[in-house]
């Protein structure tokens, strides 16, 4: 017996999709689809664009950047969403996200630095608010977030960061040397 839906009839789910945990907590998962944002959403052409530019890009004082995997795969999926909490934060005031590693193109040194401080390659992922923080991913999938105050730990892939964002869930504060 095929146990998979059928789409051609309308909210047909299979026993597996009932039996499993939804990805995202329910105010997460209307943020990313107000968003835009929806399961199996892929724009691979977009991602693979945006990581040609990034590894075009040097700075003045020949500084690249990192690409990888982990990066392009949540590119492909979450790029150009511009996320909006919809309820109060948790412990903080969600702000808004913008995923789209163009925002970081500009900080390849910076970026590097945190790479290096943490023993692992760190790619642009996008902003928050109104360009307060630059969100920042590694080799690993793990998001981070860097602004004025210091250098956060949001997760340890982009569904728990972006739960922890537009939850408004206090990140951690990472204690690197130097």
């Amino acid at each position: 017996m095929n146990d998979r839906p059928d789409p051609a009839v309308p909210g047909q789910t299979s026993s597996a999709d009932r039996s499993a945990p939804p990805r995202f907590p329910t105010a997460v998962d209307a943020a990313l689809r107000t968003a835009g944002w929806q399961p199996g959403r892929w724009d691979i052409r977009r991602a693979e664009e945006w990581a040609d530019a990034l590894r075009a890009h040097q700075s003045p004082a020949g500084h690249r950047h990192a690409v990888f995997p982990a990066a392009v795969e949540a590119w492909a999926e979450f790029g150009a969403l511009h996320i909006k909490a919809t309820a109060p934060g948790r412990q903080i005031a969600p702000a808004p996200v913008h995923i789209d590693p163009m925002g970081g193109l500009h900080l390849a040194r910076t970026l590097g630095d945190l790479g290096r401080a943490l023993d692992t390659e760190v790619s642009p992922l996008g902003k928050e608010g109104s360009g307060q923080a630059v969100l920042a991913i590694d080799a690993e999938g793990r998001v981070y977030s860097v602004d004025h105050t210091g250098d956060w730990y949001l997760g340890p892939d982009i569904d728990q960061a972006l739960t922890a964002l537009v939850s408004g869930i206090q990140p951690e504060r990472l204690a690197l040397p130097g």
